[in-house]
């Protein structure tokens, strides 16, 4: 697969420590990328996405929203998607706390993202989302409401790349494929790797005729493995 070339925003603050490595068991996201892109992956990127959760276990990352803009479009957007379990952040808000929690899906045999972004007012925002490995790409978020995204993977020097590749809606057995002038636009998210057990998550949304809806900035950190994950192990 050829690898993204685009330059990352360099990855600012410091803290949080590289996590021991560990067995590479989850061969899924290696399969996705193919053996070359994913051995030139940093060890710690290739750590995150290759160890396999178990019943009870969880990978976390603590941080904050560094910078987060939409253009009208964009907010609109994020206020419609309410009804599906509101996907995108629905808030400006920048220099406020984020956690990300993952859990194995044992029912679909992929993962369930937890997002969590504190927000200037309010309680804070949780977004629910479901990465399954199927579809025509090979990987598929599940935001609510049947609606889907078939998202095409990539690799370079600092992370992983996912993609959107189209939209689509699930109804039972029907899958129904939205076409592009449909959809809400180019989505890109961007896992980049800084070091010293840190990275960033940069949310893109860009519409082919709107231009950018919303780009969301986040650094984490890899956080101690939870308690019954270790007793597991």
């Amino acid at each position: 697969m050829r690898s993204s070339t685009q330059v990352r925003r360099p990855c600012r603050g410091e803290g949080g420590e590289t996590r021991a490595p560990g067995s590479l068991t989850d061969l899924r996201f290696r399969a996705l990328l193919g053996a070359d892109a994913w051995n030139g992956l940093p060890e710690t990127v290739r750590i995150r996405f290759g160890k396999r959760l178990g019943l009870g276990q969880s990978a976390n990352y603590a941080g904050h929203v560094m910078s987060c803009r939409m253009s009208l479009g964009g907010w609109l957007l994020a206020q419609t998607c309410r009804l599906i379990g509101a996907p995108l952040p629905l808030e400006r808000d920048g220099g406020v706390a984020a956690v990300v929690s993952v859990t194995e899906d044992g029912a679909s045999g992929g993962q369930v993202w937890t997002r969590i972004y504190a927000r200037r007012r309010g309680f804070p925002q949780v977004i629910h989302s479901a990465k399954r490995f199927s579809g025509p790409t090979g990987l598929e978020e599940y935001l609510g409401g049947g609606f889907g995204i078939a998202l095409a993977v990539s690799a370079d020097a600092a992370g992983i790349r996912f993609s959107s590749d189209h939209y689509f809606l699930q109804l039972g057995r029907l899958r129904l494929r939205l076409p592009p002038w449909l959809g809400p636009g180019r989505l890109t998210i961007d896992h980049s790797d800084c070091g010293a057990g840190q990275f960033t998550f940069t949310l893109t949304l860009r519409h082919r005729l709107l231009g950018e809806l919303m780009h969301q900035h986040s650094l984490f950190a890899d956080q101690p493995a939870s308690k019954e994950g270790r007793d597991h192990d």
